[in-house]
């Protein structure tokens, strides 16, 4: 375990920090914390040290995790996973590979899909939740979408944008692939 100056070393700055993040002034965290202004700036100016009581009245107004405030923080912040470890949907549609490269989280609310088509192959979609747009751009090749009555061809650099809570379709002419985001209401 650090040594407990190493860790208070760090606190007014990641206080600080977690204050401007969230657009907070001075007052306005002393408002929502119960804690006077001038003890949370000499707080973040490393003046004084704060109890546990007031340490845990100020995360909680700046909504920031307690134990994380005090921890370490990692070089960097850079989440990475591997092309091998991309999650994959390969019995959604025929010839049809979907990459999903958003994280679980945002599922229903903002998708990120790179499709690998093979010659002819076919996603056909029902309808998703009321609202909800599709953002395809071909990478590669030639697809042709429908969206409801709707249907366009597409080649390599272009975009189309269409809504998908109708019965939607990607059609590869030959091989193609396609970044996809789905964008919810």
């Amino acid at each position: 375990m650090e040594h407990a100056d190493a860790i208070l070393s760090r606190l007014p700055a990641r206080l600080r920090e977690a204050r401007q993040a969230q657009g907070l002034s001075l007052d306005a965290v002393a408002k929502l914390s119960g804690v006077s202004r001038s003890m949370v700036s000499q707080i973040e100016r490393g003046e004084s040290s704060p109890t546990v009581s007031t340490l845990w009245n100020l995360t909680r107004a700046l909504q920031v995790d307690f134990a994380g405030l005090l921890e370490d923080q990692p070089d960097s912040q850079i989440e990475v996973l591997r092309a091998q470890d991309v999650p994959r949907i390969e019995n959604h549609g025929s010839g049809c590979t979907i990459r999903i490269l958003s994280p679980p989280e945002d599922a229903g609310r903002h998708e990120v899909y790179d499709l690998r088509f093979d010659a002819g192959g076919v996603l056909d979609s029902a309808p998703h939740a009321r609202g909800t747009r599709e953002h395809l751009t071909v990478i590669e090749g030639t697809l042709r979408v429908t969206s409801g009555e709707a249907t366009d061809r597409l080649g390599a650099g272009e975009t189309a944008r269409y809504p998908a809570d109708v019965a939607h379709r990607l059609q590869a002419e030959g091989t193609a692939r396609a970044f996809l985001v789905v964008k919810g209401a």
